[in-house]
This record gives structure tokens, sequence and C-alpha cells, in this order.
């Protein structure tokens, strides 16, 4: 059986695509494969196509080999992508991967793209994934713009119509929408727009159902069809990522195949923060600036906050700056199904786990902050010492303002949403250990993500951590795909599966 194709919107690094390409088969073949992504940063292009190449070395010794060499700082980027396979593999991307911004001026041309993807693949039936961009809807990003006369005309509001747009040409059997919990309250010239977003979907094309992934709306004593908007609403703690991430997540399924069921997610505890990272190793964050970078200034930092702090060991050992590292295995995760989602494939290797570089008084803060939250205190920004506060003068008024700019992940829970924000600055990921005295790397923010540990995220560090920040977990992904492929009948247990004509 052909692997049913995948069209990825607003793909973003493939956090959505990771996990409906990881589905297999018990013979090992793909239950879904992306056959045409759409996506405007460059670099989170680079890192779809990359991903696209290690997939394609499923079953090849030699080019497993050279991505694992890679992964270990063994090999070099120039090397890995002049190895033979991984150089077809990456070819074959560059035809999938398109590198565009999704609108009015591209919707010709990227439906041109969807329509000989589809047709090279068999003509099928099919899904539509993706997630369009959401700062409009964000809770942070309407306070940010709360007096911005032009908020209203801004694009984003309406980034769902390059979708629907996809939807009314192409009619995909199943369709898979993610966005932000704010969507929710967002409101727009007075209506609320997911009322509108709702009932575009539903009357586009030969109409959809939209459905919840976590709730049965015929599962109650009193069965109804009528969902409320939370309905919607998946909190991945809830289905054993470790991140307390809600997003509103649609399952669009077409009018003339609603007599299908389709079953819900099942609900599994996520772990916590120190179950995921324990085994990284430990690391060292620079000074800024770098002229001022020295062990001994750094030791005497973390000695002064912890001090302030009320701890007795101040004297603890430093960890190693690293990029590429070797990590072990988590005893929290205690080999269970996260542990191998994340770490199995990459053969140990750690990379991209290279602290940021942090002024003098934010080491302290994280150090401080850090120990208080592990004696079980949260401290608010104004209820800092006097000399790790910022110096703004509307610390300590009455109405302080973002008192919880300063946020240390705790150990025992899942961790806080992971944003785009992490590539502005660590203060909302503080790493839990204080004695490292810095906010959290590439690789951390990536595995409180779900990716697995071979993923590699291409361009700089700051971009790194804006893909990380703006993807779907993978593992959640893929429980979304195990529905999907439930639904279409095209499981991992095989199945019937839809015809042509079911379409």
């Amino acid at each position: 059986m052909s692997p049913v194709p995948v069209v990825d919107l607003f793909a973003g690094p493939g956090g959505l695509n990771e996990g409906f390409s990881s589905l297999l088969r018990p013979d090992g073949d793909q239950v879904f494969r992306a056959v045409s992504s759409f996506e405007m940063d460059a670099r989170a292009c680079d890192t779809l196509r990359l991903r696209s190449a290690v997939r394609s070395l499923r079953g090849s010794t030699e080019g497993l080999s050279f991505y694992s060499g890679f992964l270990n700082g063994e090999i070099s980027w120039s090397q890995l992508i002049e190895q033979r396979e991984v150089a077809a593999g990456l070819r074959d991307a560059e035809r999938h991967v398109q590198q565009v911004e999704l609108g009015p001026a591209s919707r010709d041309a990227s439906s041109d793209v969807i329509r000989d993807a589809l047709s090279s693949a068999g003509g099928g039936p099919w899904v539509l994934i993706g997630g369009p961009p959401c700062q409009a809807y964000s809770l942070v990003g309407r306070a940010r713009r709360t007096n911005d006369a032009t908020f209203g005309d801004d694009v984003k509001h309406f980034l769902y119509r390059e979708y629907l747009d996809i939807i009314e040409r192409h009619r995909p059997p199943v369709f898979v929408m993610e966005n932000v919990k704010g969507l929710l309250s967002h409101t727009h010239g007075g209506a609320h727009l997911f009322s509108r977003i709702i009932e575009d979907l539903s009357t586009a094309g030969d109409g959809y159902e939209i459905r919840s992934f976590v709730v049965d709306p015929h599962a109650s004593l009193q069965p109804t069809k009528a969902l409320a908007p939370k309905d919607y609403v998946i909190r991945s703690e809830e289905y054993g990522v470790p991140q307390k991430r809600h997003r509103v997540i649609l399952l669009g399924v077409q009018s003339g195949l609603t007599g299908r069921s389709s079953r819900i997610l099942t609900s599994a505890a996520g772990l916590s923060v120190e179950a995921v990272l324990a085994d990284l190793p430990s690391v060292r964050s620079q000074i800024s600036p770098k002229r001022e970078d020295t062990v001994g200034l750094w030791r005497s930092i973390r000695s002064e906050a912890l001090q302030l702090a009320g701890e007795r060991r101040h004297n603890l050992p430093v960890p190693a700056s690293t990029g590429f590292a070797r990590g072990g295995k988590s005893a929290g995760m205690a080999d269970g199904i996260l542990q191998a989602w994340l770490t199995n494939r990459s053969g140990g290797a750690v990379t991209q786990h290279e602290a940021r570089s942090h002024m003098p008084t934010d080491l302290m803060r994280y150090a401080y902050l850090a120990a208080r939250a592990k004696q079980g205190h949260i401290v608010k920004v104004d209820q800092l010492p006097e000399a790790l506060r910022p110096n703004h003068a509307n610390i300590g008024g009455p109405n302080t303002p973002f008192s919880d700019r300063f946020r240390v992940q705790r150990l025992n829970d899942p961790s806080t949403t992971i944003t785009s924000h992490i590539s502005k600055d660590g203060h909302y990921y503080i790493h839990p250990d204080p004695s490292q005295m810095r906010s959290l790397t590439v690789r951390e923010a990536a595995r409180l993500q779900t990716f697995p540990d071979d993923y590699f995220f291409c361009g700089n560090r700051t971009q790194q951590y804006h893909q990380v920040g703006n993807a779907v977990p993978p593992f959640l992904a893929r429980q979304l795909a195990e529905v999907v492929a439930d639904f279409l009948g095209v499981g991992a247990d095989g199945g019937r599966g839809l015809a042509k004509g079911d379409q």
C-alpha cells in the first residue's frame, strides 16, 4: 500500500510533518508521506529539506552512518550534504519543500504545485495539515498591540483563508488545522473570529464536519453534534507531552465521509521537566560580552547569587560548554514510549546543546531564582533582592507589568509553553538547576517540544530557537496521525482504506 500523501501548509520546521511521517506500518513503510510543504522562513525550509533527506536514508547503512557522524561532530556540514544518498534526498526535498509566503498573490502557483504533487502521488485520498501563523490571535501578541491602530488591518488575522482556499480548490478528504488557544477569544470587527472560521471551514468545498480530537460528541448520555469552542482545545500535558501547551486543533471530515466514526486521543500523563532533561550533560553559559568571559568570574557570580538565595554550597563544579555531547538514558523516563521516541534514532548523540551568553546581572538572577524555586519559592520580579531587580522605574510599584518576566521551569512539572519568544531571551525559560545558571539550550527546548534528538535545526541559534518555539510537538502530532490513519483505514494494522471513488 502506497503512503497517503500529505500537504503541509505553514509548515514551520516540521512538527506536524514529523508526527505524520513517522507513523509506520509493520513492514516498515510509511503510512503518510509529505508530498508538498509550504513555509516562508528560509531556515525552516532548510530544516524541512534536511529532515526529508534523513527520512530517505531509512535502511541505508552508509547514509545513516554519515548522518550519525554529523550529529556527533565528526563530519562537517559540507561533508554530510556531499554524501551520495544525502545529496539525493536533498535534491528530492527541493522539489516538494516550497519557500513561499502564502497569500492571494501566491494562490494560483501554490495550487498548481499541490495539484502536480497529488497527481504524481497517484490521485488517491490525501490529508491537508498545517497551522496558520498565530501572532494576531495569541493573547501576548494582542496585548503588545493594544494601542496599535494598524492591528485590525494585519493580514495575519485572515491567513486561515489561505488554508481555506486550498480546501476549496482541492477538497481533501481530511484536514487537520492547528492554532493557539487565544483564537477562541479573538474578535475582529466586533465578531468572534473562531465562529467565523468554523463556519467557513464547514461550508468549504462540498462541506465538512469539524470534529474534536479529544471530545466525542456522541459519548454522553445526551449525544449531540454541537461542540463548544473549548472542546477543540488539546492540553498537550494530558497526552504524554512534557509541556503545558494548549492549542486548538481541528479535524475536518468531508461531508461524504461523515458516516465514518473517528476515535479520540487516549490520555497519558505528561512527564516532568526533570524526567526529560535529566540525562543531558550539564552546560555552562558564556558571559556577555565575550571579552569578560572567564571561569573565575562565572564562578564568583554563581557564588554570590547562591549566597543571596541562602544556599550553603557555593563551590560547585563548573559545567563544560558543549555543542556536541553524548547523552545517557533518563531514569525518569523509565525507558518509556517517549524516551524511545526522543533517543532511539540518535545513537546517543546530543547536538545543539550549547547555552547562549548572558549578562552577569541575568546570570545572577537565573541562579538565584533557580535556587529559590528548588527551595519551593516562586519569586516575582518585584520580590527580587534589591541588587537583582532590573533597573526599571515601574519595578516595585502597585502595577508592576510582567511581574513573572523571569520564570524557572519547575523540575517536577511539565514545562510552560515553549514559544518563539525563547529566541529573544531566556527569561521565561530558566533551567531549574541553579548550579548551571542559564536558560534552556536549543536541544532542551526541542526535547520539551518532543523533537527527537536526531532532529537538526538549520540556521543560527536564534533561528533554531524560533523554529522550535513555532512548532507543533511531534509526539502529539504522531498521535493525531494515528487518529487520522484509523479514520482512513490505513493505520499500522493495515485496513481497507479509502478507494479513489470514496473521496
